[in-house]
């Protein structure tokens, strides 16, 4: 029997304007991502700083509108002022996160230059693990104040005349975790204190800065409870609350991993709620903002689930990391790229479309989320080794997003199709999901220009079996036609796109696709990325 979804469209569904950093990045020094990877200063593209032409290119092309660094759990442990002027006078440091041993070769204004040569905002991940806020204040000082101060003109000395273009800043990252260098897991109300007293420093400095609290990360066994004692503190003096979440399903499963658009759809609605009750208690009428700055999906194997505090994982072996290990700090070579976990990840298209699904589900909270920065944005969508760069297949959609956003106004659409059910699931202490019923198969999320006479439906398939009949009711944009219909599946879930092979997985025209008397009749593929466009 052949499976249908009713989808409406109506320009009167408005939500809010798209802020073009929902389709940011993160970047971070794990691996070879960048020693060995950004900065290689023999590879035959380098610049005369070192960093990989080709990769600036391929970041240039795709306009990315926002980079978020310099991390990540490295930067709790990071020493800036360890990172700046001559090279030979730097500091190796021991990088407790990732047990690397950070060359400071790239620094805080290696990090800055590359953003510019690549011609994207830089958010800065500030260190409050194990730095003070006085060190965060200097740092703010030596980054954005002109000249006439020690640090503003430590960083003339040193060759960098002008102030740099720091608008938003992180204090800290996953400070409630237990695997955080200096984690506030254990206080959550003296870090947010902390944060408040940073922030108003941050404030005093620049007074068009933004500041990023650092919320409870990946659904912790203390959310939401953390979240409100820490946010309270500080919830008059920052701007956004960071939010950070990896999607792992059970290998093989395919409905969990690409019911990834439920699972934060839950920890997003939870988030704004307490957010909300805050904004009630504190009698503000200031609204708080998303920034759901680190994300990913995989597949995971079984591990070991040992119960205690609520049933997550127990204080004891991995909960501290205290396992036993070879007590080596590995030192990234620029010279010989290593592979890892950032690379090309196995299930492209399945990638591709679980990729697509979150930022889909940020641009129908785009009231309320406004940065996004898919942690796989580099060296996973824009794929690279040691030597190339290329495109794998969670790049298109994002890409497409990014471009067919700008400017736009994101519209509530409503689905009506068939539907289906996952398992619940416990792959460790942390990593678990309960099951979920009647999810939509059709995932759909829309943005409207009206100044370019643009309509962009966005719509992922999820159904593993049944290609669908859409049946899409956009009367209400009268004098709208259909543009086209751009789709992207593959027949073989285990291939990808490489260098050699970089066309296995791409975008296609769908020239079946109609539209008559303001309703669209097209198919959506079984496991697809569509994209419908109207214009006017």
């Amino acid at each position: 029997m052949k499976k249908t979804a009713n989808v409406t469209v109506h320009p009167d569904y408005k939500i809010s304007e798209v802020d073009k950093r929902l389709f940011g990045a993160f970047l971070e020094p794990i691996g070879s991502w960048v020693y060995g990877g950004i900065y290689i200063p023999k590879h035959p593209t380098a610049d005369d700083m070192g960093f990989r032409q080709d990769i600036i290119d391929a970041v240039k092309e795709f306009d990315l509108p926002a980079l978020r660094f310099p991390g990540g759990n490295w930067v709790s442990g990071w020493d800036w002022k360890e990172s700046i002027g001559p090279i030979e006078n730097r500091k190796v440091q021991l990088d407790l996160a990732w047990f690397q041993n950070e060359q400071n070769i790239i620094g805080h204004d290696e990090y800055l230059e590359w953003t510019k040569r690549v011609n994207t905002d830089p958010m800065y991940t500030i260190n409050l693990g194990t730095e003070d806020i006085k060190s965060a204040a200097q740092l703010v000082e030596y980054s954005r104040i002109p000249g006439g101060t020690y640090w503003s003109e430590l960083r003339k000395k040193y060759g960098h005349p002008e102030p740099y273009p720091i608008k938003t800043w992180y204090l800290g990252n996953e400070m409630d975790g237990h695997w955080q260098i200096g984690s506030w897991e254990k206080d959550p109300v003296g870090f947010g204190i902390r944060t408040h007293e940073l922030s108003k420093i941050i404030k005093w400095i620049d007074n068009k800065a933004e500041t990023v609290f650092a919320g409870t990360s990946d659904h912790h066994k203390h959310f939401p409870e953390w979240e409100m004692a820490a946010l309270e503190q500080c919830y008059e003096s920052v701007d956004y609350i960071s939010l950070h979440h990896y999607h792992s399903a059970p290998e093989g499963d395919i409905a969990n991993y690409l019911n990834i658009s439920s699972v934060f759809e839950d920890y997003i609605k939870t988030t704004i709620a307490i957010c909300d009750y805050l904004q009630t208690k504190l009698r503000t009428p200031k609204k708080m903002y998303i920034s759901f700055d680190e994300y990913g999906c995989d597949f995971a194997k079984q591990g070991e689930v040992l119960f205690g505090r609520r049933g997550w994982q127990d204080v004891t072996k991995s909960y501290f990391q205290f396992v036993p290990r070879d007590n080596v700090f590995t030192t990234n070579d620029p010279e010989n790229y290593v592979d890892n976990s950032f690379g090309s990840p196995s299930h492209q298209m399945l990638n591709a479309l679980a990729m697509a699904s979150v930022i889909m589900t940020f641009l129908r909270h785009a009231d309320r989320i406004k940065i996004g920065c898919m942690t796989g944005g580099i060296l996973n969508a824009l794929a690279f080794n040691g030597q190339h760069v290329w495109k794998n297949a969670a790049y298109f959609p994002f890409y497409q997003m990014n471009k067919l956003t700008r400017d736009g106004v994101s519209i509530l659409p409503v689905v009506d199709g068939p539907t289906f059910n996952t398992e619940q699931f416990a792959l460790t202490g942390s990593n678990q999901s309960h099951a979920y019923e009647n999810v939509q198969a059709i995932e759909v999320a829309v943005v409207q220009n009206e100044e370019k006479g643009e309509v962009n439906i966005f719509m992922i398939n999820r159904a593993i079996e049944d290609d669908i009949e859409i049946s899409l009711d956009v009367r209400g944009f009268e004098g709208y036609k259909l543009a086209e219909h751009i789709e992207m599946y593959t027949d073989d879930l285990e291939k990808g796109n490489s260098f050699e092979y970089p066309d296995v997985i791409k975008p296609t025209k769908n020239t079946d696709t109609k539209m008559d008397n303001g309703k669209v009749t097209a198919v959506a593929k079984k496991l697809s990325w569509n994209v419908i466009r109207l214009t006017k």
